[in-house]
């Protein structure tokens, strides 16, 4: 079993419900949207084994692992996670919501882009739904989307610069709808990868 792998790196979670928590990367290249916002590099990789990217993690001390690209669902199966929890590892993912998670996810965190209404579909039930706005993005209709524990608007950066106007327009949308909370890309904020 191979992926074709971005980076791997050791760092604190910096969006969404798990903020702050230490988790090991993993990016996997390829993506199935073109999103103009986007600003990670997803094109290139190495194929790797599972059992090279086991042996390059055991080093982290870290239980965690986050599946990010890029779309991680165009290469995660059931079978890779499932490599990863015999091997005593949790793991979250970070998709777009195109595709079908693999079975063994123990945290979902879906950040739609596009055509909201085939989303649940694809997933049922998420931990985490955490939508990228700009100033004028409708709030997402919540009846039909997936059930999910945390529903977060995410102010669309401008590279790794916060933009005011995006953070005011989601900070007014959440105090008008008690339901959603805010999520600052606080990685960015504070410098981190």
């Amino acid at each position: 079993m191979n992926l074709t792998v971005n980076e791997i790196f050791y760092s604190l979670q910096g969006e969404g419900g798990r903020t702050g928590q230490p988790s090991i990367f993993i990016r996997l290249a390829k993506c199935n949207l073109a999103c103009a916002f986007c600003d990670t590099d997803f094109e290139t990789g190495n194929d790797l084994s599972v059992a090279q990217i086991l042996n390059e993690i055991g080093r982290f001390g870290c239980k965690w692992i986050v599946w990010t690209g890029g779309e991680p669902t165009l290469q995660l199966n059931d079978a890779i996670v499932a490599f990863f929890k015999q091997n005593g590892y949790m793991q979250a993912i970070e998709t777009n919501g195109t595709r079908r998670v693999p079975d063994g996810i123990d945290y979902i965190a879906c950040s739609p882009k596009q055509h909201f209404d085939n989303l649940r579909a694809l997933i049922s039930r998420a931990d985490e739904l955490r939508f990228p706005m700009r100033k004028g993005d409708p709030l997402p209709d919540t009846a039909i989307l997936p059930d999910a524990e945390r529903y977060f608007l995410s102010p669309i950066f401008d590279g790794g610069r916060a933009v005011p106007e995006n953070i005011d327009y989601c900070v007014e949308l959440v105090k008008n709808n008690p339901r959603w909370a805010l999520s600052l890309q606080m990685h960015k904020l504070i410098g981190i990868r």
